[in-house]
């Protein structure tokens, strides 16, 4: 094992030292540093001074830490100011990828985008990739231009709650609950109420607090396509005017997506950097990512084992883990 570890921190090393001399010689990998401690990385060398920052936001939206500790909310505002600071950088491309995810890191994803591009007066355009749905969208929403392809399943405008009422099988196994509470409403979305403690008032508090987080989804939606297509001069599409009876959860095509108005143009990866080109004013950009740098901390936690054994089930896809309680914008189904 120590041999392991002592040629793995070798490795760490000698790619630190390999990606800075590539920066003092202007290869492939920079090794600029930004306040954050994100590295600069050059997925395309165009031979320009101008640069277009690639970000990613894959798999389900969360506020959790993901791998190697890091938040997704702080990781894109911390790429988004890099962004910002850097002169040279002219255009962000947001390369979506997700069925949805949290309201909360929903909103402050949308919201730190929508700051971006008016204090740095730079166009963020989104690029959607397979599934760019629900919190996918909302994030994308305040985008300068949205590029979508026909066959991205995108929209599912719309907020759930999910939990589960096991009251039934407590009763079939002969287990009672027994609660006490301040007030009447202190156990509300209790999973182990019967159908007939679940009193009319309770349904519709919930029911409100859904339908108020719905109405900040589709202001979102409203605002960003019809803000930007201003400043776009009218090119891109406007949302038609019946646009919200296709916002109640069904699952959109790129096609039909482009049709309705929720996104500007169809096409790929591609076309989202040509059309980046256009609002940038520049003819040519090199693509960059801003990357959390691998550190040993990342290697060692891979040897790490967990206490209790884990047991999984492949059903040939991984279910989003949905929190009794928590509002998401989120397609469950993709």
């Amino acid at each position: 094992m120590s041999l392991v570890l002592l040629l793995l921190l070798f490795l760490v090393l000698a790619g630190d030292c390999v990606r800075f001399v590539r920066g003092l010689t202007g290869g492939h990998q920079a090794a600029r540093r930004h306040q954050s401690n994100l590295m600069e990385t050059v997925v395309e060398d165009n031979g320009a001074k101008e640069k277009f920052v690639i970000i990613d936001i894959q798999g389900i939206i969360t506020g959790d830490l993901l791998d190697r500790g890091l938040d997704m909310v702080k990781l894109i505002k911390d790429q988004l100011k890099a962004a910002a600071e850097d002169k040279e950088v002219r255009a962000v491309l947001l390369k979506v990828d997700s069925p949805g995810g949290e309201v909360m890191a929903s909103d402050a994803i949308s919201e730190a985008i929508s700051r971006f591009q008016k204090t740095s007066r730079k166009p963020v355009i989104a690029s959607f990739g397979s599934v760019a749905a629900s919190g996918g969208y909302y994030v994308s929403a305040p985008c300068r231009w949205i590029v979508a392809h026909e066959l991205t399943m995108t929209g599912s405008i719309g907020v759930i709650m999910h939990g589960y009422n096991y009251r039934g099988l407590l009763d079939k196994v002969g287990v009672r609950p027994v609660v006490f509470k301040s007030g009447p409403y202190k156990d509300m979305l209790r999973g182990d109420k019967s159908e007939e403690e679940i009193e009319p008032e309770e349904r519709r508090m919930t029911q409100a607090l859904i339908d108020e987080t719905y109405a900040r989804f589709k202001d979102v939606v409203a605002t960003g396509r019809h803000d930007y297509r201003d400043k776009n001069k009218n090119f891109g599409k406007a949302l038609i005017s019946d646009w919200v009876q296709y916002a109640d959860g069904r699952i959109l095509s790129g096609k039909e997506a482009f049709q309705y108005g929720f996104v500007d143009e169809l096409g790929d990866f591609e076309t989202a950097v040509e059309r980046a080109k256009i609002l940038a004013g520049t003819r040519e950009a090199n693509l960059i990512r801003y990357e959390m740098p691998f550190d040993l901390g990342s290697i060692l936690r891979l040897f790490v084992k967990s206490e209790a054994p884990v047991i999984k089930v492949d059903v040939g896809m991984e279910a989003p883990k949905l929190k009794a309680g928590h509002l998401y914008f989120l397609n469950p189904a993709l």
